[in-house]
């Protein structure tokens, strides 16, 4: 892979790759002056800054989409399950679906604190993106389902999001609609009963696995000299300097560990137990899935409680309750700048919602209660 040119001469070594286990006492530096530099004006002798290459590389161009050996992605699979995911029939009163909380018009997210589920019932946790999630080492904020397929059985029976009683009633459901019948046949040939609970949620996944957003720092990452302005690559630099690919690196930028929110200077008012309330582990207490920062720009507000409305405030907050850095205006400047080269481009016709299959005679009605 081709380096940028520009890029080294606008970077310098990154100095914080493990600024999240510096102790509290860490304090941002700028890089000491030279005591024979000469005035700003004249600069045909200053030496261009320093870069590392091996700090770039920890980022990855994203995949047109992303594999696993567990579900074989088809196009009979991933038809279905975009089927299934703006299914209201899902939900016991027919009018909630996947793409109510994850709407993929609107990158992934419904831009509310706390989405709104059966009979109006509001989640207690902000809806993650369900755009470049693949990569994640687990889904939810708290890390409970291992996979996309797994996170995907989890809303259908959550009592406050989607609300069906239990998997029978899905799978009567969904046997219930004739055309459903078939397209399950299709996409499971193999299975001799090919509507269960799991190959829906494998439908599902399979779709979800191509929500891919490739962006302008993609192509930078790529060689394209080009792709991000001079502004955006400072912010870059910015953020490798303070540290924040210690959590916020890889394919995704974020998704691939799990972080104490607070790590340095503690969270003020978090009542949030977060990984916790999965493992029951002490451990565990106010440990986050780290969330990807692809679309950041657009998938506010922030945080696990939503409780941030910007992206300088989000930056401002993390650079002092995870490093210790009270970043400076012109600091969370660049760095938003950058963040914002992050934003992709939608799958407009992978997205397309399709036309869906009419109930059966014996399918369930809708059920407000």
């Amino acid at each position: 892979m081709r380096w940028p040119s520009s890029l080294i001469s606008v970077l310098f070594l990154a100095a914080g790759l493990g600024a999240c286990e510096r102790s509290a006492e860490y304090e941002h530096k700028a890089p000491p002056a030279s005591s024979t530099a000469k005035p700003a004006a004249a600069t045909s002798d200053v030496k261009p800054l320093v870069f590392d290459p091996n700090d770039v590389k920890s980022f990855k161009v994203l995949p047109a989409k992303f594999e696993t050996d567990k579900n074989t992605i088809t196009d009979d699979k991933v038809s279905l399950g975009r089927m299934l995911w703006y299914e209201t029939r899902l939900s016991k009163n027919h009018d909630i679906s996947c793409n109510s909380c994850h709407g993929l018009s609107t990158y992934g997210v419904d831009n509310k604190q706390f989405s709104s589920g059966h009979k109006g019932q509001l989640g207690g946790r902000n809806s993650p993106t369900a755009y470049n999630a693949g990569p994640h080492i687990a889904q939810f904020w708290d890390g409970r389902a291992a996979t996309l397929e797994d996170q995907a059985k989890g809303p259908i029976l959550n009592p406050v999001e989607m609300a069906m009683p239990d998997e029978k009633r899905v799978i009567t459901t969904l046997k219930s609609i004739p055309e459903y019948v078939k397209l399950f046949k299709t996409a499971f040939p193999d299975d001799k009963e090919p509507i269960t609970y799991d190959n829906m949620a494998k439908a599902i996944g399979a779709f979800e696995r191509g929500l891919v957003t490739p962006s302008r720092f993609d192509k930078f990452l790529g060689g394209d000299d080009k792709a991000l302005t001079a502004e955006e690559k400072a912010g870059f630099h910015k953020f490798i300097s303070l540290g924040c690919p210690t959590c916020h690196t890889g394919v995704a930028v974020g998704g691939s560990t799990f972080q104490k929110l607070g790590l340095v200077k503690e969270f003020p008012g978090l009542k949030d137990n977060g990984r916790f309330d999965a493992t029951k582990d002490e451990k565990d207490k106010f440990f986050f899935r780290v969330p990807s920062l692809r679309n950041v720009e657009k998938t506010f507000p922030y945080f696990h409680d939503g409780s941030i409305a910007t992206l300088d405030e989000t930056v401002t907050k993390m650079a002092w309750h995870q490093l210790g850095v009270e970043a400076k205006p012109e600091e969370v400047k660049a760095i938003v700048a950058f963040l914002k080269s992050l934003t992709g481009d939608l799958p407009t016709d992978y997205i397309k919602q399709p036309e869906l299959p009419p109930s059966g005679p014996t399918t369930p009605k809708a059920d407000p209660t």
